[in-house]
């Protein structure tokens, strides 16, 4: 293959760097070839420069990308030919922004030549490296603390021996007075070995005292217009916060001094700014305890936010142009919300109150704008603190909505609209008179449409707690308060329905489209507000409409705004009309179908190609390397969650209706149980797949059988791999869903297998992820708000606990004793759970995972007793209601199901029982359901296992102790115990002459009043045949009745008319 025209290339802005002839020419050359030329093309000093700088960009690239392909298929002379020719190039290079691209191939060739044992095949470079540090040439220097910098591995397993001459190298380079340049790459060379070893505590010790020259060359370099050092040490602060704490006095400080100096740049305030915030983050704790550090930094984010242009034609611009997000004003918001969030209100709000109020009473309308905006950031974190003054906050928020500038009401809006959303719902609650009557004078400002627009804004924010689009239209805002209020819009229906189905008529041009798509979604929402009843006289109407329209979908643009609105309305109207719905399905499956099989365009690209694509419109970036990036195009992923939430609605309300779907859904569906780029995606998929299988029961169990084998695999594996734990939990939940609807025999081995190895990996990941809190816990900087944040973490872990508890639940009472073997292999872990020491919830779940080992595969689970039958007595009175509960149950299981191995347990249960529901807060509200389950055990323990209590003496406490209505399950548990007594007339529970009659009938009557039993339960009919008994005496009848007080005879005639 002739060598391709290098020198004639030309570089493109594009993300490829050839232009489109010349890329398919060098594309077809064989991998060790395109090395070749391009080494020629680099030593070629005739080649102009820019073709030689691309000549190493793409070496590199191959390198990067294709190291395994293109490498190894070099002959060994070869291979030694690239690796010493690469270093004489740099030798020889004179030019200094190419000497930097032929290191970065050296150090992209040194990555991928330490092997799996960490032995460096390349010992030569390290040679280079030593000889080139020590040299008199500043560009050889300069070349290897680049290449270190670009890979600070390249010792591998000999960086241990070279740690002293690597420290030293470093410290020497960041003296030299002489060259700047030297100074500042030593420094980044030495902030990149630190990030890299970020896990070696011993080394990062060690290297603790090359900080301080860190930021001497961070502060020289920021004065020469560099700002490369400040950014290692964002990075720093990102991710080795710890690193800093020896000298973290001095890099606050230093940042504070560099953030509050207006000769700098812009980017380089903020950047200075980021390294305080990203601690306020990674580091709370730490940095809490420099509070004047704190108290200086907030001030100066105000300040930043201050920075304001003005702009005569702001007020009434058509067009809402997007915010300047490199702007100090943006910066400092942005700055002021997380570190409120990092470091909590108890520690900000005292200290930015005073000048935010000082603020809000300029006259410098800049200032009373940042004052508002300031107060909009601050509320998440500050949430707590600020719930306390939050009158005082809203009523000298809302006077600013009259302020004579028009940016300063438009703040005003916005704290509003933050406000709504950061204390919902009680804001709405306390506070909705006088916020909806001021936004809505404000939406009249004939002053300036903007303001006009973020009044409508924040009134949506307002009524819909949290919206997720910030919509201009008042229509929206009508669609948010029919949402909120519900059945009160009903008085208002015929006011506005009439001019909503006008504009879905008549709005028909192009430009008009998203007031049409808003209308839409409008009239459905109003319909699901005031419900069936009500919507029913212009439902045809409206249906109409909605098919019109969907039958001109072919004639929409893909990024019509109508289609993500008509998807949403499709679904409100399926709850609305319910099984009527399913006629419509034909219509409006095929574009719901076409939305959620979206595809994303994602790329996997190098840092010089992600700056080049950085502005196009709706691409996101991951760092996955040092460089190289993944990108995704977020546009469509909003529309393809809603989509996919839509399938799920339509299979919850229609169930079976939607079988004809069922197939194409759930091979839509179960691949993007592994769509990683959105987790609302994720969750809606997770969700579906029980619903699915409900809609498909009526197929047949082989049709069945058939869709289950399809989604069970993946499921499994997203259950192993899920990272994100709200995702995680729901996928758990689903599977267990899934496995009861299936029943026995619905896994095979290999998912047994599988599902055995992941659950004990979830479990030993809870105890371990315990063991760090504890740790953290006794850290120096450990302080309360660091307890918060554990907690929050404790509780993330404890929610996925009880999704393993729900899947064994499915499996126990799926498989029953065929499954225990299968368990053995996680009984330790569970037996762990179940310890003394044990934070309560762990033993509250292990307690219940126990429970229904004994519920479902009794009489064979008491060979297990001896792990569990002595914790769960011992917790029957245990301090944790949630134990006690857990335990109480146990002992009911174990007199209902557990066979007579279990009976010594129910006289020794009896008296724990007891002393927990006589003592004096067992009704209290926390302690009220394991009180009831303590009452049904006892009921349980009289009705199966008689003999082992005297039954005789306890029934007419347990009597006094009824009704059951917080649990409901328990609940019909006793009124069937007491329907069995009563039925077989038993003369304790009657009484003497039936005196405790109008005592039982006061019992059957709370138990409705409280709903304790559903009316389709079959328990209802029973209760309500006891009744009638009575009804048939006569004056028995009557004297019952008149000592009942007025509801209680009302819940007893309701039972009557139900049964």
């Amino acid at each position: 293959v002739p060598p391709p025209q290098l020198g004639r290339l030309e570089l493109d802005r594009g993300p490829s760097l050839l232009p489109h002839s010349s890329l398919e020419t060098y594309e077809t050359i064989p991998g060790p070839s395109k090395i070749t030329y391009l080494l020629q093309a680099i030593r070629n000093n005739a080649t102009p420069e820019e073709a030689r700088q691309m000549a190493a960009v793409l070496l590199r690239r191959l390198l990067s990308s294709a190291f395994e392909e293109v490498y190894p298929a070099l002959s060994p002379e070869d291979q030694t030919l690239v690796k010493s020719e690469l270093l004489l190039f740099i030798q020889l290079e004179m030019q200094s922004t190419m000497r930097k691209k032929i290191c970065d191939i050296v150090a992209e060739l040194a990555r991928n030549l330490i092997d799996e044992d960490g032995n460096n095949q390349w010992p030569e470079v390290l040679k280079f490296l030593f000889d080139s540090v020590n040299s008199q040439n500043v560009g050889l220097r300069e070349a290897a603390l680049h290449i270190f910098w670009n890979f600070p591995g390249i010792f591998g397993n000999q960086q241990q021996h070279y740690l002293e001459v690597i420290k030293r190298m470093l410290v020497q380079c960041m003296q030299d007075q002489e060259h700047p340049s030297i100074k500042t790459l030593s420094a980044r060379a030495a902030a990149a070995f630190v990030l890299a070893n970020e896990l070696n505590a011993p080394l990062l010790k060690h290297f603790a005292d090359l900080l301080p020259g860190i930021l001497q060359a961070l502060n020289d370099s920021c004065y020469q217009n560099d700002d490369s050092v400040l950014k290692s040490l964002v990075e720093i602060a990102d991710s080795v916060p710890k690193y800093l704490r020896p000298h973290l006095e001095a890099t606050l400080q230093l940042t504070l001094k560099l953030c509050a100096d207006a000769n700098l740049s812009n980017m380089q305030r903020q950047l200075a700014l980021e390294v305080i915030v990203a601690l306020s983050e990674t580091a709370a704790a730490m940095l809490r305890r420099h509070t004047n550090i704190i108290a200086q930094a907030i001030p100066q984010m105000l300040a930043m936010m201050v920075d304001l242009e003005e702009d005569e034609d702001w007020a009434n611009a058509d067009e809402l142009a997007d915010d300047d997000f490199d702007s100090n004003a943006v910066a400092g918001e942005s700055a002021l919300d997380r570190m409120a969030c990092g470091l909590g209100g108890k520690l900000v709000l005292p200290m930015i109150k005073e000048h935010i109020m000082q603020m809000l009473q300029n006259p410098d309308w800049k200032y009373r704008h940042a004052g508002l905006m300031a107060l909009s950031a601050i509320g998440e974190g500050c949430h707590q603190q600020m719930e306390g003054i939050l009158n005082e906050i809203v009523n000298f928020v809302l006077l600013f909505l009259q302020d004579p500038h028009p940016r300063v009401r438009y703040a005003a809006c916005n704290a509003v609209g933050q406000m709504a959303t950061d204390f919902a719902p009680g804001f709405q609650k306390k506070f909705h008179e006088k916020v909806i009557g001021a936004l809505l004078q404000t939406m009249e400002d004939q002053g300036s449409q903007r303001v006009q627009a973020h009044a409508a804004a924040a009134l949506i924010n307002f009524t819909e707690d949290c919206t997720k689009l910030v919509l201009e239209q008042v229509v929206t805002s009508i669609a948010s308060v029919a949402d909120t209020v519900e059945e009160k819009f009903v008085p208002y229906y015929d006011l506005f329905m009439p001019s909503l189905k006008h504009i879905v008529e008549n709005a028909v041009q192009k430009e008009l489209r998203l007031l049409r798509g808003k209308t839409i979604e409008c009239i459905s929402l109003i319909g699901l507000a005031v419900g069936k009843e009500k919507f029913m006289q212009d439902a045809s109407d409206v249906m109409q409409l909605l098919l019109k329209t969907q039958t001109d979908f072919s004639d929409l643009e893909d990024d019509d705004p109508q289609i993500s609105y008509m998807i949403s309305a499709w679904a409100r109207m399926c709850k609305i009309l319910g099984k009527e719905f399913q006629q419509y399905l034909p219509v409006v499956m095929g574009p719901l179908m076409k939305t959620a099989s979206i595809k994303p365009e994602v790329a996997l690209l190098d840092t010089q190609d992600m700056e080049n694509m950085s502005d196009d419109d709706g691409w996101e970036f991951v760092s996955i390397g040092d460089q190289q990036s993944f990108g995704i195009k977020t546009a469509g992923l909003e529309e393809k969650a809603t989509a996919c939430q839509m399938l799920v609605c339509y299979a919850k309300e229609l169930k079976e209706g939607f079988v004809e779907y069922t197939e194409q859904v759930v091979k839509l569906m179960v691949p993007l149980l592994k769509f990683y780029f959105h987790d609302d995606i994720l969750l809606r998929n997770s969700t579906s797949m029980p619903l699915l299988l409900e809609c498909a029961r009526v197929r047949g169990p082989d049709y069945l059988t058939q869709m289950w084998h399809f989604m069970c695999d993946a499921l499994i594996k997203a259950i192993g791999t899920e990272p994100e734990s709200d995702v995680l939990s729901e996928i758990m939940h689903s599977f267990a869903k899934c496995v009861e609807v299936m029943g026995d025999g619905c896994l095979n081995n290999e998912h047994f297998e599988e599902l055995g190895g992941i659950l004990k990996e979830k479990l030993e990941e809870h105890f371990k992820n315990q063991e760090l809190r504890q740790v953290k816990r006794q850290d120096e900087d450990y302080d309360e708000q660091v307890e918060e944040s554990l907690q929050d973490e404790d509780d993330s872990d404890v929610y996925i606990l009880t999704k393993v508890s729900d899947i064994l639940h499915a499996i126990f009472s799926s498989y029953k004793e065929k499954v225990l073997p299968w368990f053995e292999r996680l009984l330790p872990l569970i037996v762990n759970l179940i310890c003394p020491h044990r934070p309560w919830p762990d033993r509250q779940w292990g307690l219940c995972i126990f429970d229904d080992v004994v519920e479902h595969c009794s009489p064979a689970s008491f060979k297990y007793a001896e792990y569990f039958l002595r914790p769960m007595l011992e917790s029957v009175c245990d301090s944790s209601p949630e134990v006690r509960q857990a335990a109480a149950y146990g002992v009911g299981v174990m007199a209902q199901f557990g066979g007579d191995s279990y009976r010594p347990v129910c006289p020794e249960a009896l008296p724990l029982l007891v002393r927990v529901i006589q003592s004096p807060d067992a009704k209290a509200k926390e302690n009220v359901n394991a009180t009831e389950n303590c009452i049904s055990a006892i009921g349980k323990i009289m009705k199966f296992k008689p003999d082992c209590i005297n039954v005789e003496e306890v029934l007419p406490h347990w009597l006094s102790w009824l009704p059951l209505h917080e649990d409901k399950e328990e609940a019909v548990h006793t009124f069937n115990y007491l329907c069995d007594l009563l039925e077989s007339n038993n003369p304790v529970v009657l009484g003497p002459n039936n005196s405790n009659l109008p005592r039982i009938l006061g019992i059957i009557a709370d138990g409705e009043i409280h709903e304790a039993i559903k009316h389709e339960d079959p328990c209802t009919k029973r209760l309500a045949n006891v009744v009638r008994q009575v009804q048939t005496s006569g004056g028995l009848w009557t004297e019952c009745i008149s000592q009942l007080n007025a509801d209680q005879q009302a819940a007893i005639q309701e039972l009557l008319n139900s049964a």
